[in-house]
């Protein structure tokens, strides 16, 4: 017990911001996404704008009913769309073809869907975020790190000479973060902080299937690409 209630409790409600941004980031979801899959399955009670809240670290107070159903429509992501694929389609067939798209569950450093009490726990500040989420971006050090990731995915080559391989390693099929990865490498654009903290599981995975490293995890990851941008900065 180092630090007092109120510093745990702002420390809690930035990690749920962060690991709600990232679970959206990753899937390309808007805030309507879990707040429909929970009510059409009924799972539990989420609005979009809760979600939001969370997601920019402004709810404070939020229901039991909240982590329920957060947790319930994740362990559902994480069985997989197809036991749900025929309500769906019936209910709600753009939710399905969203989900269809993209449906990546949040998951723990063990492999298992985070929980109810596991969210809870995080949101509180009385539990830390799992190790594969615990990163934090800044805006000022994103278009830095944008230039590093092309310098190490591409490793000295230029963008002609590597693109169909290192596209072939990006794991996303969504064509919009496809195109937007190919703009970052080809610095056409840099990805926000907010896009570069949703985007590094992914970023990652595409440095393992090019023969990388995998001992250390994103966050050796991220401190590899942090010591490049920094010595961009210097130059």
């Amino acid at each position: 017990m180092t630090i007092g209630f109120h510093e745990r409790l702002l420390d809690g409600r930035r990690a749920m911001a962060h690991l709600i941004h990232v679970w959206h980031e990753r899937n390309g979801w808007s805030h309507k996404v879990l707040p429909v899959l929970a009510e059409s399955l009924d799972l539990g009670r989420v609005h979009s704008s809760q979600i939001s809240n969370l997601r920019n670290g402004k709810l404070s107070s939020p229901g039991p009913e909240v982590f329920l159903a957060l947790a319930q429509a994740n362990a559902i992501l994480h069985t997989g769309i197809e036991p749900i694929k025929d309500q769906l389609e019936e209910a709600h067939p753009e939710l399905l073809k969203i989900l269809l798209e993209s449906a990546i569950p949040l998951t723990g450093d063990n492999g298992e869907p985070l929980g109810a009490g596991q969210l809870f726990e995080i949101f509180v500040g009385l539990a830390p975020l799992p190790t594969c989420f615990d990163w934090f971006i800044e805006e000022d050090e994103s278009a830095f790190l944008s230039a590093a990731l092309s310098e190490l995915l591409c490793q000295g080559k230029t963008w002609r000479q590597c693109r169909d391989h290192v596209m072939a390693a990006y794991p996303i099929t969504k064509l919009q973060r496809r195109e937007r990865f190919a703009e970052v490498m080809t610095g056409l654009r840099d990805y926000s902080a907010e896009q570069f903290d949703g985007e590094l599981l992914d970023l990652y995975a595409t440095y393992i299937s090019l023969g990388g490293s995998p001992i250390n995890g994103a966050q050796a990851f991220l401190e590899d690409l942090r010591l490049k941008a920094s010595k961009l900065k210097n130059q």
